[in-house]
């Protein structure tokens, strides 16, 4: 008898901005072996690659939301962070 396993459920946006956190830190830290170096490294541009495609879903979301109140069409508005206004 064989069981189905599940893959590992990905991490939320949050917990893999962590991670990446804890692996900068351990990479920067200059401790670890080649080896596990270069398996930090790639989990980390795992996690950037994933973290980047969530943000861009994001921001094409929030593309379609925002509406020309004119004419109803679709626009494109530039995010602009509290401290750039």
């Amino acid at each position: 008898m064989t069981r189905d396993k599940k893959p590992p459920a990905e991490p939320t946006f949050e917990e893999a901005i962590a991670r990446l956190e804890t692996i900068v830190g351990a990479l920067e830290g200059g401790d670890a072996p080649l080896e596990e170096s270069l398996q930090l490294f790639e989990e980390g541009v795992r996690l950037s690659r994933a973290c980047m495609q969530r943000l861009e879903a994001a921001e094409r979301r929030i593309e379609i939301l925002l509406k020309d109140e004119a004419g109803g069409a679709d626009r494109a508005v530039p995010f602009a962070p509290a401290d750039e206004e």
